[in-house]
């Protein structure tokens, strides 16, 4: 049934541009779109550097999403103070940080995955912050009055419970990272799918 949905797609697609005798410019037929992925435009290369990027975005977005959760649930009087500053922060445009960006990191991989991780962050802190808050607590009580660590808190109690709404938060970030990847790769840098993008879009390339 998928396929099926995805093919009638395709032939829509191609009906609308061979009977609607659309331009090319402007919309291209599925098989002059299949031609341009034979092209010339090292397609492989660049595909590499953009999902390097989008991994590398998204792994230090979980790592950094997680621990500074972690942090605020284990040092609330720091979440009611840095949460709202983190909130803000995330509200600036992340295409208006590209530049200062290559100034600090100049171009290449380095801006683009923090771009990436710039966007990609704020969902898996707060869902997992979120997650950490609403586990049982009198279940953490408990293990407190039995001497469990911290650590045994967080691996024991805290990390499971809050499983649902870190993969939640992760399943949206991976979105935001690929998205982010790309724009920075607009703004600073020389290779990757979103540079490959503004090179065929100077040429009216649609395909």
């Amino acid at each position: 049934m998928v396929v099926a949905v995805h093919l009638a797609v395709v032939l829509a697609w191609h009906l609308f541009v061979t009977l609607g005798d659309v331009p090319s410019y402007v919309m291209p037929t599925p098989e002059a779109t299949l031609a341009a992925i034979f092209e010339d435009y090292n397609w492989l290369h660049n595909t590499m550097i953009t999902t390097g990027e989008v991994f590398g975005g998204y792994l230090l977005a979980v790592a950094v999403g997680v621990g500074l959760a972690l942090f605020f649930s284990w040092f609330r009087q720091f979440e009611s103070t840095l949460m709202p500053l983190v909130v803000s922060l995330n509200m600036i445009p992340k295409v208006a940080l590209g530049p200062i960006f290559i100034v600090w990191f100049s171009y290449g991989l380095g801006p683009n995955i923090i771009i990436a991780f710039s966007i990609s962050f704020l969902p898996i802190l707060l869902t997992t912050a979120r997650g950490l808050r609403e586990v049982g607590p009198d279940l953490i009580d408990l293990a407190r009055s039995l001497r469990a660590t911290r650590w045994q808190l967080f691996t024991k109690i805290q990390l499971p419970g809050s499983l649902p709404y870190i993969f939640s938060g992760m399943k949206v970030a991976v979105v935001l990272a690929v998205a982010g990847a790309v724009v920075g790769e607009f703004i600073a840098s020389e290779e990757g799918l979103g540079y490959l993008m503004l090179q065929v879009q100077v040429t009216m390339d649609t395909a």
